[in-house]
């Protein structure tokens, strides 16, 4: 897959997307936000992955949150960046996603690796929410999902302090998983996605579901019932009389339900 601001490779069960714009500090604009959208996409469709990791270019920056630059000027949507585009791709996701931070996550970059479903940085990496001192804010993912890693109390104090936090005090705070040494960073992220992706890949599937679904009403209770329910169903007893009953034009057999 060729894109313009990420670069996506496979390594075997691994598929590794890299916010490719490190000349800008990895933020994303409106066509890194739908191309990210578009490659988690394609990255459901196959068999091939089993675990999606997120990273950055260079070793400066993860992420350091959105550009508006070149956008329309305007107060509708073709004027706001299509930031939920890609962190609604990431829920959708059957398969976890793993954010390898390389440096600084700050705003927009934050609040992409908190929907992750699990984060490990280097130690150098800078984590940072400034929505309110550079007339911003994200009032959906980046308050609900940051309360859920570190607590109101927390989640209100990065939001209302803006103060940075080393890697160690987030891993304190319980925004990420775990931090290693600058120079081990690639190794162990991809000792640690190996680790996921030698796990059930159903099981794995219907966790991430589990965990989302609180968040999400009826597009969380559709991913479970839909997503993972409905295609275990079609190949029972019940389903096989009740569709061959229907075509037959007869009573089904409800002595072969349940079994």
């Amino acid at each position: 897959m060729q894109y313009e601001t990420i670069l996506y490779k496979e390594d075997g069960p691994i598929g590794i997307l890299t916010l490719n714009r490190p000349n800008e500090a990895n933020m994303f604009n409106r066509t890194m936000c739908l191309e990210i959208r578009d490659c988690i996409e394609a990255v459901r469709c196959e068999t091939r992955t089993r675990v999606l990791v997120i990273t950055g270019a260079g070793d400066k920056f993860f992420c350091a949150g959105g550009s508006k630059d070149g956008m329309e000027d305007t107060h509708l949507y073709a004027g706001v960046l299509p930031t939920l585009e890609m962190y609604d791709a990431i829920e959708r996701l059957q398969k976890p996603v793993i954010a390898s931070i390389n440096g600084f996550a700050v705003g927009g970059g934050n609040v992409l690796q908190v929907v992750c479903d699990l984060s490990i940085a280097k130690e150098s990496a800078i984590f940072r929410q400034v929505g309110p001192m550079v007339g911003s804010f994200d009032a959906g993912y980046g308050t609900w999902y940051l309360e859920d890693l570190v607590g109101k109390r927390r989640a209100k104090e990065m939001w209302f302090l803006n103060e940075k936090l080393t890697a160690h005090q987030a891993l304190e705070y319980g925004l990420i998983n775990r931090v290693v040494p600058d120079d081990q960073l690639e190794a162990a992220t991809r000792e640690m996605a190996l680790a996921v992706a030698d796990r059930g890949a159903f099981a794995l599937a219907a966790l991430k579901a589990a965990f989302t679904a609180r968040h999400n009403g009826v597009a969380g209770l559709a991913r479970v019932s839909h997503d993972l329910l409905l295609r275990p169903y079609l190949d029972t007893d019940e389903a096989h009389e009740l569709k061959a009953s229907f075509a037959e034009r007869r009573k089904p057999d409800a002595d072969k339900f349940g079994h």
